[in-house]
């Protein structure tokens, strides 16, 4: 077996290791399923539960998609807003930080008052959770770009507007699908975390629900769907990025 393909391999093979770890842990302890279901039983409210969860899946999904999608134009704006200028980045930057750091669970109950109950608060949680790292990430790649560079390109007729667009935005391109991975798993995060808070529906509420009525199983399932969810679009930016931006990455070539 060659490295690549025990690359390709090794995420499952711990996956296995950890499952049968886990149940094995859970039959010789006899641990009681409404405190910690095993895979088995996890496995088992999937197949009696699969209609409202993918259900409850689908409409997280969809939720997550609208407030990430807004995270990426808002962000890449931003983002290339506070890369291009030295004074932007100064001003905004700092406030960008600060509000980062503000708990996105307290400003759902904020979201409820202005949105009510429903897909809303879903999907601007999504959004405010998810927008930050693709602005930074934007920004850095912009703000990175070489002085020395800059300076051949003015000297060759290049104005500031050439200089972003034709070399700053293409090398900025690997920061940006590093920063769609890890804001689509946010996005997930925000969701879920609307939908326990102010949903009505969705893998959040499908969690909250389960869990009030000691059905551990059903939720641990829950949280098994929107760990797949995000682990597969995870995978499908990090496929883009390997096709679109091999070049900027080391070791994309042979074993």
């Amino acid at each position: 077996m060659s490295k690549k393909q025990i690359e390709r391999w090794s995420p499952f093979v711990l996956l296995a290791a950890i499952i049968a770890l886990w149940q094995a842990v859970v039959t010789l302890f006899d641990i009681a399923e409404f405190i910690f279901p095993a895979p088995l039983a996890i496995a088992q409210a999937m197949a009696e539960f699969a209609g409202p969860i993918a259900q409850a899946a689908w409409k997280t999904f969809w939720v997550t998609m609208v407030g990430f999608g807004l995270s990426i134009v808002v962000g890449v704006m931003l983002g290339f807003l506070v890369g291009s200028s030295r004074l932007a980045y100064a001003a905004v930057y700092p406030l960008l930080v600060a509000f980062n750091a503000v708990p996105k669970a307290a400003i759902v109950p904020i979201l409820i008052v202005w949105f009510g109950i429903g897909v809303g608060p879903g999907i601007l949680t999504a959004f405010l959770i998810s927008f930050f790292p693709i602005t930074v990430n934007m920004a850095t790649g912009l703000a990175t770009l070489e002085p020395e560079l800059e300076d051949v390109l003015r000297v060759l007729g290049a104005k500031r507007w050439d200089v972003l667009i034709k070399v700053g935005l293409p090398r900025s391109m690997p920061y940006f699908y590093g920063s769609l991975k890890i804001a689509i798993t946010l996005a997930f995060v925000g969701t879920v975390l609307a939908e326990m808070t102010a949903g009505d529906s969705g893998i959040g509420y499908l969690m909250l629900s389960a869990g009030s009525q000691q059905r551990m199983a059903l939720a641990f399932a829950g949280l098994v769907v929107i760990g797949a969810m995000a682990m597969i679009m995870y995978e499908l930016f990090s496929y883009i990025e390997k096709h679109t931006t091999g070049w900027a990455h080391r070791g994309t070539q042979g074993d």
